[in-house]
């Protein structure tokens, strides 16, 4: 089986490090989408919002290097957790710098 995504898109807000009992880093990022498609009804591009778990490396990469409006393209995985779905990173491309 396979279980891969690729998503690039923009951070909805700046990434914020969180450090667990363990020692391992964490953060959470939304990341928008925007649909390759018009909307039927309004003639604009809707937009996803999608919930990416990056751990250690990335996730201290991208809070140093990213911020709100950061273009950035994920690599990972489809995971369910408490009933919702989320990706979690295996790598992360900046493809926009921070000011």
């Amino acid at each position: 089986m396979i279980n891969n995504v690729i998503l690039v898109g923009r951070l909805t807000k700046d990434p914020e490090i969180r450090e667990l009992q363990d020692g391992r880093n964490v953060t959470d990022i939304t990341l928008a989408v925007q649909r390759p498609f018009k909307n039927a009804q309004t003639l604009e591009y809707d937009t996803d919002f999608i919930k990416c778990t990056l751990w250690d490396s990335l996730a201290l990469n991208t809070c140093e290097y990213c911020k709100k409006g950061t273009t950035i393209g994920v690599k990972g995985r489809v995971s369910t957790r408490n009933n919702q779905i989320e990706i979690v990173a295996e790598k992360i491309t900046f493809i926009s710098k921070k000011d």
